[in-house]
């Protein structure tokens, strides 16, 4: 989405990459399917600086894949705190437990193995920022199941929103994963409980606040 020299550059002048940050990169893109899924670098960054900004207590966090967003995240939580992070596929659960253990994390990490929309449910808790980063057909479900989970003044970021530019593109009809992130970005931007900003970054991050 943005120009190869400018990102560069924003990378070179963005926070330097952990080493455990660096080699859970190497691993996932030498071992796991779909390596693109995780968020990297610079939008780990950004993700660590909101939550730094937030200091939220309760986290959750829906698409865990092999864990890069959940250590950058947990980096804001407040003594105590919790993330709370979900995924459906077990096979990728030892990878991101493996790292969790390594950055020394495990014990502000409550892993769930599941379909999100079963799970959600039975997690009792009032959050402070929910990252959503799962499969793009479920994510106004998501959003009806979380949003009485949400504090007010609580914040929701929500990735791949702007799916590789398909959303300013004429949808083929059997695109039901473009049509869905469409869906999703009109009913916040017209949801009065909420105010919302999408970031042109990366895929792009809608982030909005509970008012």
């Amino acid at each position: 989405m943005i120009n190869e020299e400018i990102q560069k550059y924003a990378n070179h002048h963005t926070r330097e990459e952990s080493d455990i940050l660096k080699k859970l990169n190497r691993e996932t893109y030498s071992k796991v399917l779909r390596p693109r899924m995780l968020s990297g670098h610079f939008q780990g960054a950004l993700l660590e600086m909101l939550s730094l900004m937030i200091r939220p207590k309760q986290i959750l966090e829906i698409g865990t894949y092999t864990g890069y967003s959940a250590i950058c995240l947990v980096e804001g939580l407040v003594d105590g705190g919790t993330l709370h992070t979900i995924d459906n596929n077990e096979e990728l659960e030892e990878i991101a437990n493996s790292y969790f253990n390594e950055a020394g994390i495990q014990n502000k990490v409550k892993q769930y193995i599941g379909e999100a929309l079963d799970i959600i449910p039975t997690i009792d808790e009032e959050f402070d920022l929910i990252f959503i980063d799962a499969d793009k057909e479920n994510y106004l479900n998501y959003y009806y199941l979380v949003f009485p989970k949400l504090r007010p003044g609580g914040f929701i970021i929500a990735d791949n929103v702007l799916w590789s530019g398909k959303v300013v593109q004429e949808v083929k009809l059997n695109d039901k994963e473009t049509k869905s992130i469409m869906e999703f970005n009109d009913f916040v931007q017209n949801d009065d409980r909420v105010t919302n900003v999408l970031l042109p970054i990366r895929d792009g991050l809608m982030v909005l606040c509970k008012k």
